[in-house]
């Protein structure tokens, strides 16, 4: 591979999913078990500091920080101004904003 973004990934399928050819069930929404509800965020951007997080986070705290890494106001969104969403933590200490 010669593209330098391109990282190296190793996947662990975690227990509880499911893998099958079955024609009867293609798909698992999950639960609130451990595994369903502690998933891999992978974020990328030159420059951030490569770093792992252990730290809780929410999925509703991606749009409104995809929209701040784009220079626009996560305020802007509705759903983030009523609920007070913060962004996800850890990322802009090291980029110039």
């Amino acid at each position: 591979m010669k593209d330098p973004r391109t990282p190296d990934l190793i996947v662990n399928p975690n227990v509880g999913t499911i893998y099958t050819t079955s024609s009867k069930k293609i798909a698992e929404h999950g639960g609130f078990g451990h595994d369903d509800t502690n998933v891999a965020l992978l974020v990328y951007h030159p420059e951030i500091t490569a770093q792992t997080a252990t730290n809780p986070v929410n999925t509703a705290q991606i749009a409104p920080t995809i929209l701040a890494v784009l220079g626009l106001n996560p305020d802007e969104l509705q759903a983030v101004k009523k609920e007070n969403t913060q962004l996800l933590p850890g990322l802009f200490e090291d980029m110039d904003r």
